[in-house]
């Protein structure tokens, strides 16, 4: 039985008798074969046709199989793997065949249950080497770009603004929402400059307690408060002659902003407990996710400190304004995870895309790495469908709240959303659920209660 997706397979055999048996039974059990006796109609369907895979005579008159084999693929514009069926077996005449560019032979006469297990794996051997390639393609894409892939202008130019600024030795400011991708950024800058040969530290300034923030940044004496049992170097000192990476600037406590400043204006640092200053030479950049000038109104931020960080300035647009790079960016991450889950999907719904170009991305390229995760691990299938989505994306509100939304308990809002998610995948509860996040046996007991 053929499907729209069925492999498609030219059979050629000068023998009209083998070339029909064959193609005949070809299309009996999944795939879809057109068999030719000669060169000038094999030819001819190449022109027309796109085939997967190339089944063919050892000795055809007047040129072999293999020969014949290159002239398809040069009409039809790409490569197939070539299937060499022969009458004189012999480990000579397979040899030949595989050093002459064949993937696999198989010896007339031959049970065509044979025929269908060898043309099976040389077809699933072929599209495995083609989603390797394609990965691996991917995958220096991704490198060659830092990671900062996407074709929007504002990416476009991000990417040429980094070369410049990783040769400048100034203080680089990188600001943008969470999850935009400010950290690659910085390594990017990094392994552009002149300083790639030496370290690269990262530290979130949002992430560690105040208390202990000013030995981190800056080191710390054996003795220098109680735990102080050693020298600690700091990370402006571990990044010594490389670059240092300063997450969430904003965050910094106001006496930490004060030591900041004196780091990047003297290019020295006081450990704590220490009775002397240690010269650095550690390149910074800092990133945040804050509007830096509205907190120094505010006064939770020093002007001047500011000024010293917003030397080189680089801001990274959220992922909802960069219009098709979402879908770019969701099939590179879908093909790392398939690779890494060990996970074949081929196709996406066009509700899928749909769905994606909707959705605000609240959390940018991290929640989309995200979702892609959970798709590929709720998908069973080659092609994903909306319900292997996250509820957050595959769900869209289903009403507007609104000053006129009426008033109702939340036993009957919720009756309302699994309604409403029921009706969105065609009343298939299995799927619903999984869009509900809950499990089956959970839904059938609050459809019973609604």
């Amino acid at each position: 039985m053929r499907s729209e997706t069925s492999p498609l397979v030219l059979v050629v055999d000068d023998d009209v008798d083998i070339a029909r048996l064959v193609g005949s039974y070809l299309s009996r059990v999944g795939f879809e074969a057109e068999w030719v006796s000669d060169a000038p109609a094999a030819l001819e369907a190449a022109s027309r046709r796109t085939f997967s895979l190339l089944l063919m005579d050892y000795q055809l008159s007047g040129q072999t199989g293999l020969a014949l084999a290159q002239d398809v693929m040069q009409v039809q514009k790409q490569r197939a793997p070539v299937v060499v069926m022969t009458a004189h077996a012999s480990v000579e005449t397979a040899l030949d065949a595989l050093r002459a560019g064949a993937t696999d032979f198989i010896a007339k006469p031959f049970e065509l249950s044979l025929l269908q297990a060898v043309v099976r794996r040389v077809l699933d051997h072929h599209r495995t080497q083609v989603e390797l390639e394609s990965l691996r393609q991917e995958l220096r894409r991704s490198a060659d770009a830092h990671g900062l892939l996407g074709d929007h202008p504002t990416m476009q130019s991000v990417r040429r603004l980094i070369p410049r600024l990783a040769q400048a030795e100034g203080v680089v400011l990188v600001s943008g929402e969470s999850g935009t991708g400010k950290e690659l950024v910085a390594r990017a800058i990094h392994l552009e400059s002149r300083r790639a040969r030496g370290p690269y530290v990262a530290i979130n300034c949002g992430a560690i307690s105040p208390s202990l923030l000013e030995s981190e940044l800056f080191g710390h004496v054996k003795g220098a408060f109680t735990g102080a049992t050693d020298d600690r170097r700091g990370v402006f000192r571990e990044a010594e002659g490389g670059t240092l990476f300063l997450d969430e600037v904003g965050e910094l406590p106001q006496a930490l902003q004060v030591a900041l400043l004196r780091v990047l204006q003297e290019r020295t640092v006081r450990p704590v407990g220490a009775n002397r200053e240690v010269k650095v030479d550690t390149r910074v950049v800092a990133a945040t996710n804050r509007d830096l000038r509205a907190a120094v109104n505010e006064g939770r931020f020093r002007e001047d400190l500011l000024f010293r960080l917003d030397v080189l300035r680089l801001e990274l647009p959220p992922l909802r304004a960069r219009g098709a790079d979402v879908l770019q960016l969701f099939r590179h991450f879908l093909a790392l995870a398939c690779a890494r889950n060990e996970r074949t999907i081929r196709a996406l719904a066009p509700e899928v895309t749909e769905l994606l170009q909707k959705h605000a991305w609240p959390g940018n390229v991290r929640e989309l790495q995200n979702v892609v995760e959970r798709a590929v691990l709720a998908c069973e299938g080659e092609r994903l469908e909306p319900w292997h989505l996250p509820p957050t994306v595959a769900v869209p509100p289903a009403v507007k709240l609104s000053e006129s939304w009426p008033l109702m308990s939340l036993e009957e809002l919720e009756r309302r959303h699994i309604e409403h998610v029921l009706s969105s995948v065609g009343g298939k509860k299995e799927r619903a659920a999984k869009v509900l996040g809950i499990d089956r046996v959970t839904l059938y007991r609050k459809l019973k209660r609604g």
